[in-house]
């Protein structure tokens, strides 16, 4: 987490685009943020805008390629854990050992995997955040209103469909991006 100066100017830079947020930081010291809709590069620097308003410090899960020098530690500085998406690393497990070492935790997750359209959710975040026995927090940033922040918090159930549900109907309202990407 930046300095309070540091933290007031780019919150300051976030208003100035026009940006504000919504929602409030769960209670809990560790959760998982849902990242969706995911259809541009700019979700990334205004999801961490929405972090530093509620005084996160979030992590978020991305491809391997983006930590390649030259600004591999940029993304890490930013909070980012590579993923090597070209085979099966079991993820899922990674990251709930990850969970159950730390004392606070926070990582954001696109459950598209990726910014171009998809037809279905990769399941990964709701595995990570059962197997760890974290919440959800439906995180969000609607282009349409420009507003971005968490909508609600909710424990999993262990019923994927039911709990993907709920999850889907929150998001059914927001805006991305890129809505034909959706």
């Amino acid at each position: 987490m930046p300095g309070e100066a540091m933290r007031a100017l780019l919150l300051g830079i976030y208003r100035l685009a026009g940006w504000r947020v919504e929602g409030a930081a769960p209670q809990k010291h560790k959760f998982v943020v849902i990242a969706a809709p995911h259809t541009s590069n700019w979700d990334l620097p205004l999801m961490l805008g929405v972090a530093l308003h509620f005084r996160v410090r979030l992590r978020w899960m991305g491809k391997d390629t983006l930590f390649k020098p030259p600004f591999g530690w940029v993304m890490r500085s930013l909070g980012g854990i590579p993923i090597d998406r070209s085979k099966a690393n079991d993820v899922v497990a990674q990251m709930v050992e990850i969970f159950g070492r730390a004392d606070k935790l926070a990582v954001a997750i696109p459950p598209e995997g990726t910014r171009s359209k998809t037809r279905y959710w990769k399941t990964g975040f709701y595995n990570i955040a059962h197997g760890a026995g974290v919440p959800i927090a439906l995180g969000f940033l609607d282009y349409a209103r420009k507003v971005g922040g968490i909508g609600m918090v909710m424990p999993t159930s262990g019923d994927y469909e039911g709990d993907l549900e709920a999850i889907k109907a929150f998001y059914a309202q927001v805006t991305p991006k890129f809505p034909d990407q959706v």
